[in-house]
């Protein structure tokens, strides 16, 4: 394989956007769908209600795997259809039929949830982080003390990716802040953004996103989603810290592939005598001292760090609790780093709202019964109960990572599949507690987006630098998924099952 990938062809700025009327097909068709599904005849098992829910699980799908309205958007077309819908209807066998409003709270409910209210929190986070300048100012100290060399580099690129996702929920938010420093350093030593070291970069710095989301309870929505999801039917929660140990042995292993992976693939090439060390330092120095609002900000995130880390031992808030006094803190007069006024520009809240609309579809699945009747027809068919625990683990996994390859966001994903799995592992002949470790295992599934550059929004925009191709992010990413795979198997044989996880 050639050391230096040959340059694109063309320029790559984002994935080709449809055209309006694309996108108005597209939505049609959702909608037409969602007709047909509400047309049929009522299958056996299934209420009224429970067929209102699965056709709007296939208007979402179709809007979230075609992508022809905003995500916000479809968060308003879901609830609008669904109040149509359910109009007519009970929630569950024998219920009251609901009106207009009554369908509408149904819909709301998930705005009710403390887990919305955790994102919104944590993305005010991400906010003071970027406002302050502080995420800049780490990765540049990362990159500056690691060292150039291309194992440093992508040493450094990781590690940078590691410290922002404690803090950062957001992975597009992460990714946006830690692109210019990679594209500067590739820049800095004179070789063009898309050769071997660039590419490297790139997809180190995307395929790591995907991994720390993993890592990190807070570190990204999908996590706080099913967790929302497994909470409501099993009964109770998982700490901060019991979810970073869980995930500390897969997470470390997924690292040394990706390291691997990328190095043996890619092959980076650094130039010989750039001292691109004393470039970084000189970057940082630019930057100035650290400010007062920085100097805040480390303490409140500091703090933060170890009340999550210490969730039912030292203290008796939880991770939500937590996070909504750091947010506090800072938006206070002279404690605090950022106004009110300031921050709601930067939020994205249309991630806020389809957030919160993604657990009411989850909550109205498990409600009206569809989540378990869908389960029965598909995973059920399967013949999955007759395995093992392990077995059942591979089999969820791969129909995971297959129907992964069709989504771009690991959040619509979650709120799709989790409920369905959850649904299913209550029918196997296993305790609770196993269940909810099996699901808790394919919640980490979900953020498996390794393989194309359309399968995660931190892809996307390491993709549009035109530092790889598809081809190069696939010949990694399928690597890194086989080898994810199987430490998932082997953990759930050996490890995790000491650990009390299944």
């Amino acid at each position: 394989m050639a050391s230096t990938p040959a340059p694109e062809t063309g320029p790559i700025t984002s994935r080709p956007e449809p055209d309006s009327n694309k996108k108005l097909a597209f939505l049609l068709l959702a909608l037409v769908l969602y007709g047909i599904v509400l047309a049929l005849p009522q299958p056996a098992g299934l209420s009224a209600s429970g067929q209102v829910a699965l056709g709007l699980l296939v208007l979402v799908v179709v809007l979230w795997i075609s992508e022809c309205v905003s995500p916000a958007n479809s968060a308003v077309i879901l609830t609008g259809a669904a109040v149509l819908g359910l109009m007519g209807t009970s929630l569950t066998e024998g219920g009251k039929v609901m009106n207009s409003s009554a369908a509408l709270t149904t819909m709301l409910s998930g705005f009710s949830s403390t887990a919305v209210l955790l994102v919104a929190a944590a993305l005010f986070l991400a906010v003071a982080l970027k406002h302050t300048g502080l995420d800049k100012r780490i990765a540049l100290i990362v990159m500056s003390k690691i060292g150039v060399s291309p194992a440093r580099l992508v040493l450094g690129a990781m590690i940078v990716g590691f410290v922002l996702a404690l803090f950062i929920p957001s992975a597009t938010a992460r990714v946006g802040a830690v692109i210019p420093i990679m594209i500067g350093i590739t820049a800095a030593l004179g070789l063009a953004v898309n050769s071997s070291l660039g590419a490297t970069l790139m997809i180190v710095t995307a395929s790591a996103c995907s991994i720390f989301n993993m890592a990190i309870k807070t570190g990204a929505a999908q996590n706080i989603i099913s967790l929302n999801f497994m909470q409501q039917a099993f009964g109770h929660n998982i700490t901060w810290g019991q979810w970073f140990i869980t995930a500390l042995p897969f997470t470390i292993g997924m690292c040394v592939v990706l390291f691997f992976a990328a190095m043996w693939i890619l092959r980076p090439q650094v130039p010989a005598g750039e001292d691109m060390t004393a470039k970084l330092r000189q970057q940082l120095a630019a930057l100035g001292p650290v400010s007062g609002s920085e100097k805040r900000l480390m303490a409140v995130a500091a703090l933060l760090l170890v009340m999550w880390s210490t969730e039912g031992m030292l203290h008796p808030f939880d991770t939500t609790t937590t996070t909504q006094i750091g947010i506090a803190l800072l938006l206070m007069p002279k404690i605090g780093v950022m106004h009110w006024s300031q921050a709601e520009k930067l939020v994205p809240w249309g991630t806020i709202v389809l957030f919160a609309a993604s657990i009411s579809l989850g909550n109205l699945l498990s409600k009206t019964g569809a989540a378990g009747w869908l389960a029965q027809q598909t995973l059920g068919q399967m013949g999955l109960s007759a395995l093992p625990v392990v077995g059942v683990i591979a089999a969820l996994s791969v129909f995971s990572i297959v129907l992964h390859l069709g989504f771009a966001s690991a959040t619509g994903l979650a709120s799709t599949l989790i409920p369905i799995m959850i649904a299913f592992t209550q029918t196997l002949p296993v305790s609770p507690e196993t269940a909810f470790g099996i699901v808790m295992i394919q919640s980490f599934v979900v953020s498996f987006g390794f393989i194309l550059p359309t399968n995660a929004p931190q892809n996307m925009l390491c993709y549009g630098t035109n530092a790889f191709n598809t081809a190069q992010f696939a010949k990694v990413g399928i690597v890194v998924t086989l080898a994810g795979l199987g430490l998932i198997l082997l953990l759930s044989a050996t490890l995790w099952p000491a650990m009390g996880v299944l």
